[in-house]
């Protein structure tokens, strides 16, 4: 294992592959100088002696300027740094990519759902999902009184460790004596046996939203909404309305029908205002629903094409070694799945900052071009509006781990959409319907990114996390990569997958790369479960663009 990497032969600063202490000597390119601090592991420093003003250069792109002087092998912090990136403009079509070798996935399938507008999914789940606020609660009464007695009660849960603090209490056990009392783990329930055993899972999805917001916030919810119910993961929908909010069910079946004109999967909506009573509304939606279920348990999982995947690229907590393992790992399987087909969607506009050229070059017509430099332009004006803007994206952990400014945080995230064409550029909640590499405008917040990845047609969801993260989706399996072995050993019950090899030198990218599509591959046909579908991590958040009115 090498002891620190330039990672572009423009760059003017060393990453630390390891922890490195001050007068540490750096032997690089036939030159040698001592560190002149003490240099953490996924931290930076420099080749050259910088001064004010001075420009800082990783990934082979500006990601920032000294604000004093820093000598030859000093550490870069917020401390002597701050963010900065290149202007973009639009320029020459940059198409030519590097086509990897699929000939190991020639002829490749995957077991999965096939729906009626030509779309397959990598699960079966029935939605229940309220359209405004006011129906959430409605919406658990639903899932209390379907999720046991159907056989989808969650494996593992904790009431034996409550039974032992109760027990404990009933003794007259002191506060110290309960605190440091070891727990007996329960051993796991086996799952009750379902009753439909084609419908991986009923999903009951909850919001704060629908009205007291404005319109535009409304209608883009429905369209989310829409993105889920139309979903190839989808086999039906229930959905409750209270009657007077703003996101009318007419809005969300406008909504669907731009996703699929011939739409014909079950689909159960209840108005509270019009049926009555509580009662009646919960005895119609639990009636309609089985009926639902029933209709929705006749789909088997059958062979398809991998072109048929539709894969989200995400990440959250992340780290110095983000762009180096994890995020240039997705970059392969990005490459790989687009070769054969497929679709991949990269996201988190706010941590594409400073890689806006590079991008906008490899859109494959001017138009795209431009609607992406245009979305990412309007994006960041509308955060300074509020006295902020991208430069304030990375968070306490980034920086800590070292991504201290947001462009050197967007140039190891862009990584994850390899080096294909972009094909399109998407609005959120704007549905992927082209292969290849896809923009689509989300926030750099993982869950809210992951939940529109969905919702614009992704069925796997790959995630890369640096610092442990256990985000994961209803209806999509979001599969979760380490960027470092550390991580994955001491978090092994949230991630899935150890790109820290990449670090350590065991395995180069293209094999990590194949490694993680084979695991893609038993996910997508229901043979392997990832970490946050064990967990029923089902995170769900809709953006917000407006305001409360």
């Amino acid at each position: 294992m090498n002891n620190y990497l330039r990672i572009h032969p423009h760059d003017n600063v060393l990453v630390a592959l390891r922890d490195l202490e001050q007068g540490t000597i750096i032997d690089f390119e036939g030159q040698a100088f001592p560190l002149v601090d003490r240099v953490g592991a996924k931290h930076k420093f420099t080749l050259t002696e910088l001064r004010p003003y001075d420009s800082i250069f990783m990934y082979g792109v500006l990601v920032g300027k000294a604000t004093k002087d820093i000598a030859k092998g000093g550490l870069i912090s917020t401390e002597n740094i701050h963010h900065a990136s290149s202007e973009f403009h639009l320029g020459k079509r940059k198409l030519d990519w590097h086509k990897p070798d699929t000939s190991k996935f020639e002829g490749r399938t995957f077991m999965g759902y096939h729906r009626a507008d030509g779309s397959v999914g990598t699960g079966n789940y029935w939605l229940v999902i309220p359209l405004v606020f006011c129906e959430n609660r409605n919406i658990m009464v639903l899932k209390e009184a379907l999720v046991d007695k159907l056989g989808y009660k969650k494996a593992k849960t904790y009431e034996s460790e409550v039974d032992q603090l109760m027990s404990l209490y009933r003794a007259g056990k002191s506060t110290q004596e309960i605190l440091s009392a070891d727990m007996q783990v329960s051993a796991e329930k086996a799952d009750t046996k379902r009753l439909f055993k084609n419908i991986d899972g009923i999903k009951f999805l909850t919001h704060d939203m629908g009205c007291g917001g404005t319109q535009q916030d409304s209608r883009a919810l429905c369209g989310l909404l829409a993105g889920y119910v139309t979903h190839p993961n989808v086999a039906g929908a229930t959905v409750l309305s209270l009657g007077c909010q703003h996101a009318q069910g007419t809005i969300l079946q406008e909504e669907i029908a731009k996703r699929d004109p011939n739409f014909s999967k079950p689909l159960i909506i209840l108005e509270q205002q019009k049926l009555g009573t509580e009662k009646n509304l919960l005895q119609q939606a639990l009636k309609q629903t089985f009926a639902g279920l029933i209709e929705a348990n006749q789909n088997e999982r059958k062979a398809a094409p991998l072109s048929k995947l539709c894969i989200g690229l995400e990440c959250g907590g992340s780290d110095g070694f983000s762009g180096i393992s994890a995020n240039p790992a997705l970059g392969y399987v990005s490459d790989l799945l687009v070769e054969m087909g497929g679709s991949v969607i990269l996201s988190e506009f706010p941590e594409l900052c400073g890689v806006e050229q590079e991008l906008s070059d490899r859109c494959v017509d001017e138009d795209t071009a431009r609607r992406f430099m245009d979305l990412m332009t309007t994006y960041n004006k509308r955060a300074e509006e509020t006295g902020s803007g991208f430069y304030a994206n990375p968070s306490f952990g980034n920086i800590k781990d070292g991504l201290i400014t947001d462009a050197i945080k967007s140039a190891g995230a862009a990584k994850k959409g390899g080096t294909s064409p972009v094909t399109a550029v998407l609005d959120y909640p704007e549905k992927a319907t082209k292969p290849g590499l896809n923009l689509l405008c989300t926030p750099g917040s993982d869950v809210e990114s992951t939940t529109a990845e969905v919702g614009s047609g992704a069925n796997v969801v790959l995630f890369t996390t640096g610092l442990g993260t256990p985000t994961g989706n209803p209806i999509a399996p979001v599969i979760k990569l380490s960027t470092n072995t550390a991580l994955y050993k001491r978090m092994p019950d949230i991630i899935d997958i150890d790109c820290g090899t990449i670090i350590e030198g065991t395995e180069t990218i293209p094999q990590a790369g194949e490694r993680i599509l084979d695991y893609v591959i038993k996910v997508a046909s229901g043979e392997e479960q990832p970490k946050a579908v064990r967990l029923e991590q089902d995170d769900f958040i809709p953006w917000k663009r407006g305001v409360s009115l």
